[in-house]
């Protein structure tokens, strides 16, 4: 067993709710410690979360450059291994260059910088200095969504016709960004979230589902952007239509203001001879249709593909959720950066990179320009 990495955390302190996630989910196969922080934009906040928190006041900072500036003056031997950036969107692109500069490794939130520009400058960076740069698009850590990706590169279903994904909330129904809730207010200010609001927040991670699943590329998309909220300057609901390459077709809908709905992100696709189809709110159970007619239930655990078995925890029947998949995230980075320091490959590894934060930021640049056209068909490659 090879001792923990060590890893500080930017943002997320002990009012925010990513933050905690992000911590329980690095935590739960104990291959990762969380060692420092400067967990606020509030130098004494900072601190006082650092407190709370149990970090040590030494390793405790009021700044992301204090951070960067001290533990990248410690031995290599005693300093932390990567950052974990769980801040606003505004504050991913700064952050993440300056940990990257510095030679340590990094762990983003999504969407991944606020313009693709600064996606492809940190991508590159991270190319040239060999490091990890992953991104927590979370929900492909699920069993279950790698076995569906396994079941689709095996052929079974033929050719991809049609792909569905859907991620429905309703939480931003009302202007809570009015009421003064952190958790609204930033998603709702075009300054910190950037040009685009549920499409940002929540469509990134559907369209980053089709991407990983399926493994088609977009050619061309046409979106619909809405705010239905008055006075909300970012929309709250958005409808795309997708063209890939190679023929196949797919819808996106998010929204952030569908009333009753949770957590809502669904995932169908439809090939010649068969179809998938899996919910995140019933994540461990995954319906297979086929030509004829028949259906089967895949329920997680068992016999499954080695991708879905390695993301498997607990045996079948024992249900496994959200921090558990996040979790694979965590583990998936930890696997990186220890095979990049042996110089091993590590080619099985499904751990969303730069590559993947690049292309989110892109799709948002491209629904927006679409909808500003009056929801044109606009090329990807444009």
């Amino acid at each position: 067993m090879t001792p923990p990495l060590r890893y500080a955390m930017v943002g997320g302190g002990t009012d925010a709710f990513i933050g905690g996630v992000h911590r329980l989910a690095a935590a739960l196969d104990g291959r990762a410690v969380l060692t420092a922080g400067a967990l606020s934009s509030t130098p004494q906040r900072s601190l006082d979360s650092a407190k709370t928190l149990g970090l040590d006041p030494d390793r405790s900072y009021e700044s992301y450059q204090q951070l960067i500036e001290r533990e990248t003056a410690r031995p290599e031997t005693e300093r932390v291994d990567f950052v974990s950036i769980v801040t606003p969107n505004h504050l991913h692109h700064p952050v993440a260059k300056a940990c990257l500069e510095a030679g340590l490794h990094v762990v983003c939130d999504k969407p991944f910088t606020m313009t693709s520009a600064e996606a492809t400058e940190l991508r590159n960076l991270a190319a040239q200095r060999n490091l990890v740069c992953a991104v927590t698009y979370n929900y492909t850590g699920y069993p279950l969504v790698r076995e569906m990706r396994s079941l689709i590169e095996s052929g079974d279903m033929g050719p991809i016709r049609k792909v569905y994904a859907e991620y429905h909330q309703g939480w931003l129904a009302t202007p809570l960004e009015n009421t003064g809730m952190k958790q609204a207010s930033w998603r709702a200010d075009p300054e910190r979230a950037g040009i685009a609001g549920a499409l940002g927040d929540i469509g990134t991670h559907a369209e980053n589902l089709v991407s990983f699943v399926t493994g088609l590329e977009i050619e061309s998309l046409c979106a619909d952007l809405t705010s239905f909220v008055p006075g909300r300057a970012l929309d709250d609901d958005a409808s795309v239509l997708l063209r890939f390459k190679g023929g196949a077709k797919g819808t996106l809908t998010c929204s952030q203001v569908c009333v009753g709905e949770e957590n809502g992100l669904t995932l169908r696709v439809y090939g010649e001879t068969g179809a998938l189809i899996w919910r995140q709110e019933n994540p461990n159970v995954l319906q297979q249709t086929f030509l004829d007619g028949d259906r089967r239930l895949i329920t997680r655990g068992g016999d499954r593909s080695p991708s879905a078995t390695s993301a498997t925890r607990l045996p079948p029947g024992h249900p496994e959720g959200f921090i558990e998949a996040f979790a694979n995230i965590y583990r998936g980075v930890c696997d990186a950066i220890e095979a990049k320091r042996a110089g091993r490959a590590d080619a099985h590894n499904l751990t969303p990179t730069a590559v993947d934060g690049e292309r989110g930021v892109r799709f948002v640049e491209r629904c927006v320009q679409s909808a500003r056209k009056g929801a044109s068909w606009v090329r990807w490659s444009d």
